[in-house]
């Protein structure tokens, strides 16, 4: 059948009349509209940015940068959010009724999607990742399965590439999904996307095409601006007026949309590819590093390796994967040698991993150091 954005949208939602903010209708002239501080922020030094006045609720400007950044057709596919969190929350918000709805996820994964659905009260189904050598990739017949078994299941989250898997989703598999006849909402998370070095990148491309799929990023990972928490949603139109209709009139403020524009200037790509390169090159180096390590312990290399962390099994005596060491060498690095990655042992298929995030040449090689050290003291 063909997607019908009723019948994925909430009634509640469908119905809405939005709130209409001042800067809706007029945003210059003697602004005596909407019970600002006409003398200005309290702020010991200026600061550039009318801080006193409330922002665009939509900043088209940044919008525009956007959309030539990912080769899109029109700002009216894109949304901007505090941060891919708030992304995934309002999808599930006006995708979702409480107490009746789902969605499925494809562990290992990114834990905000269940936290997300949890504060909803939206049931979880799980199908995992195919995690035989690492793969990390969809089982996509089970998935399908899944989705035509339960049409309570209004959302499908997919991690490309995966956190904690750094692994890219092979396209085909994506494609099946959503060629599957599936009625809901197909979400790719694409926070990494720009350190993929293969042909298998983003998907947003295919927006166009699919009316049921929306494309995540931010410019917290290759643009370096976790700080300024903006999320990026890139779907059909009529879908993104909804997210539009249901967010917080002002959700983005001036100071955030201000970097976010610059950022999106040709020089800033420009810094930002300078700084994706030397990551990129900083990431094959603790790879190689690992591969040849000079102490004990260290495992296989899972996953693809598509984003700005790596994900390596800690072993035990026996040669195998170790939560209870993964997590000693874990807390060691962290509470005594001052060096922090994260132990992801917990995770299906992540069985004595840690997952270790590409920094600068100094701090990889001290990092190598410090775990050198650490499973030198749990060996």
């Amino acid at each position: 059948m063909p997607f019908s954005l009723e019948k994925l949208i909430r009634p509640n939602i469908l119905a809405l009349s939005p709130y209409r903010c001042a800067r809706d209708d007029y945003s210059s002239g003697v602004l005596l509209d909407a019970n600002e501080n006409a003398y200005g922020p309290a702020l010991a030094a200026e600061m550039d940015g009318d801080l006193n006045r409330y922002p665009d609720p939509y900043h088209v400007r940044v919008k525009e940068r956007l959309v030539k950044l990912r080769n899109l057709k029109s700002t009216n596919q894109v949304f901007l959010g505090v941060g891919s969190d708030e992304v995934i929350d309002l999808v599930i918000r006006v995708c979702c009724v409480p107490g009746k709805d789902k969605i499925l996820i494809t562990p290992p994964t990114y834990g905000m999607y269940s936290v997300s659905a949890q504060i909803n009260d939206v049931a979880v189904v799980k199908c995992n990742l195919d995690v035989e050598n690492g793969a990390f990739q969809l089982r996509a017949d089970d998935i399908i399965a899944t989705l035509k078994a339960d049409p309570s299941i209004k959302i499908v989250f997919l991690c490309s590439p995966g956190n904690p898997t750094g692994t890219c989703l092979k396209h085909t598999d994506i494609r099946k999904v959503l060629d599957s006849g599936y009625e809901g909402l197909v979400v790719v998370d694409e926070a990494y996307v720009d350190f993929v070095e293969h042909e298998n990148g983003s998907v947003a491309h295919l927006v166009s095409e699919y009316p049921n799929l929306l494309v995540s990023q931010t410019l917290s990972k290759s643009f370096g601006l976790a700080g300024i928490r903006l999320g990026i949603a890139i779907a059909d139109p009529a879908f993104i007026q909804i997210l539009n209709n249901t967010k917080a009139p002002y959700n983005i403020g001036t100071p955030s949309a201000q970097i976010a524009y610059d950022a999106l200037s040709s020089e800033g790509i420009a810094k930002m590819e300078e700084y994706r390169k030397a990551l990129v090159s900083q990431r094959g180096v603790i790879l190689e590093s690992l591969a040849r390590f000079p102490v004990p312990g260290i495992g296989q290399i899972l996953g693809t390796n598509d984003a700005n962390f790596v994900l390596v099994q800690i072993l035990n005596k026996e040669g195998q994967p170790c939560n209870v060491r993964s997590e000693k060498v874990y807390k060691l690095m962290a509470e005594s040698k001052n060096v922090v990655v994260r132990f992801r042992g917990k995770e299906y298929g992540c069985t004595g991993c840690l997952r270790i995030t590409v920094g600068k040449e100094d701090e990889n090689r001290e990092m190598l150091e410090k775990l050198a050290e650490a499973l030198r003291e749990t060996a």
